[in-house]
């Protein structure tokens, strides 16, 4: 099952570049979608919708698309017409090709005043006797009904018989709804059988597989054989005779697609497994990881209370496409769904971090406030006193100052006897140096006044 995704619809919109929120026009055709979704959250904007060539079987989540003109659903598996009403700008609606057998079901397009254009060629409604006559009389607005231009004579002579042409056209499609149940019926049957069938002897004959040859011509018969077995069921499927349901659609869509994954692998061969990023360590470690290849620097701010990433995104760069995550103790940073992932060296309040784009370079700056912030001037642990012997705590250790007499000369020699560390309050044990001691002067030695002194 192929989903709408905003990356879909992205690719989708090249034109306005990859812009979804002023979006005007969207093709969704022959992508095997099986459901109408997000499109009335991220393009509010639509006015034209090409959806033909798929399998929906249901109109839905287009009512709150205002401005919405012209929605094609040609060739898909609809069976009712419904959810329109709040598509108040809707002026063309194509439903070729489809199974709408509830013709009653057009009654909800009378609000769609603007309506001019119904296309519903193809449907098993169009055989029911009346078609045209009960469209044409129920939705007046309309101008042309299947590409024909409704004219005003025949406006009028649908319109005086209505209640007769409506009386004929529920009672035909009662007869449809029990002929429909019984193809509903028919293909549960069929594909029951097809689950309970047991594959028997497929008619291989192998040779001897002592040798590489004999393995060799072995591997060359089995893929011969599976060869000839793939085109004989694809034959026999083609050949099959089915009725025009939306069960059988579905099947011919799905076979399609499986033809076209063995014609790649034949062609290509097998796809490669696409590398996992790891964010999470076999231990439980959050790892660091930019896979989006992007330049950033995580650094702390002016007064030090908080972390600030920032990351050099492209100017250009729609912020839709990018996501962050921030916890306690890392950072994840997605851009076009590739990560950036780093772990913080201090743990940070995540409901108080905040992400800012800027305007002038595109860069992504993310604040995250720590949760123990270093108070400028804070004391270390070590500076503190420890508890004493009688379990009373020691007030901080304080510098002694010595007073000295103004009179004294300004170069005082003080001799330190005893020092005491600040963490432990208890004396120096270290070795003090020993007082220098003059040596007297050799025998030949001349006092010269003319030499300068050694300092």
């Amino acid at each position: 099952m192929v989903q709408i995704t905003v990356d879909l619809i992205r690719r989708r919109a090249e034109h306005n570049n990859m812009e979804l929120s002023t979006l005007e026009e969207v093709s969704l055709h022959q992508q095997d979608i099986e459901k109408i979704e997000l499109l009335d959250k991220v393009c509010r904007e639509l006015k034209i919708i090409y959806l033909q060539s798929n399998l929906i079987p249901k109109i839905e989540n287009v009512k709150r698309l205002k401005k919405l003109e012209y929605l094609n659903l040609a060739l898909n598996n609809i069976e009712r017409i419904e959810n329109l009403e709040g598509c108040e700008s809707l002026k063309k609606l194509d439903l070729t090709v489809n199974f709408v057998g509830e013709l009653t079901s057009i009654e909800c397009l009378k609000q769609n005043y603007n309506l001019e254009e119904l296309f519903l060629t193809g449907n098993p409604c169009v055989d029911f006797d009346g078609y045209q006559e009960y469209v044409i009389a129920t939705l007046p607005q309309l101008k042309r009904l299947d590409g024909a231009v409704v004219e005003k004579s025949a406006r009028i002579k649908a319109v005086q018989d209505l209640p007769r042409v409506r009386a004929n056209i529920i009672q035909q499609q009662k007869e449809y709804h029990i002929r429909r149940e019984r193809e509903k019926k028919e293909e549960e049957e069929k594909e029951a059988s097809k689950l309970n069938k047991k594959p028997g002897f497929d008619g291989r004959w192998y040779t001897d597989v002592n040798s590489h040859s004999g393995v060799q011509d072995m591997k060359e018969e089995e893929d011969g054989l599976d060869d000839d077995k793939d085109d004989e069921e694809n034959s026999k499927f083609w050949e099959e005779k089915v009725g025009f349901t939306p069960e059988s659609r579905k099947a011919v869509h799905e076979h399609v697609r499986k033809q076209r994954e063995k014609e790649d692998i034949k062609r290509n061969g097998p796809e490669p497994k696409k590398r996992v990023v790891r964010l999470v360590g076999d231990d439980g470690r959050i790892l660091n990881v930019n896979e989006a290849k992007l330049d950033f620097t995580l650094t702390d701010s002016e007064d030090g209370s908080s972390l600030l990433l920032d990351v050099a995104c492209f100017k250009h760069l729609d912020t839709s496409l990018m996501d962050t995550d921030v916890q306690p103790n890392y950072v994840k940073v997605i851009v076009k769904g590739k990560v950036l992932q780093l772990v913080l060296s201090e743990e940070v309040k995540p409901d108080s971090s905040s992400a800012k784009r800027s305007q002038t370079t595109g860069h992504l700056l993310i604040e995250m406030p720590k949760l123990h912030p270093r108070k400028p001037g804070r004391l270390l642990p070590c500076e503190y006193g420890n508890k004493n012997n009688d379990g009373e705590k020691n007030k901080r250790n304080e510098i002694e100052r010595l007073e000295v007499d103004p009179s004294a000369a300004k170069t005082i020699d003080l001799l330190v006897t005893q020092t005491k560390c600040l963490s432990t309050n208890k004396p120096y044990n270290g070795k003090r140096q020993k007082p220098a001691i003059e040596r007297p002067n050799s025998h030949d030695f001349i006092d010269d006044p003319d030499v300068p002194p050694l300092i």
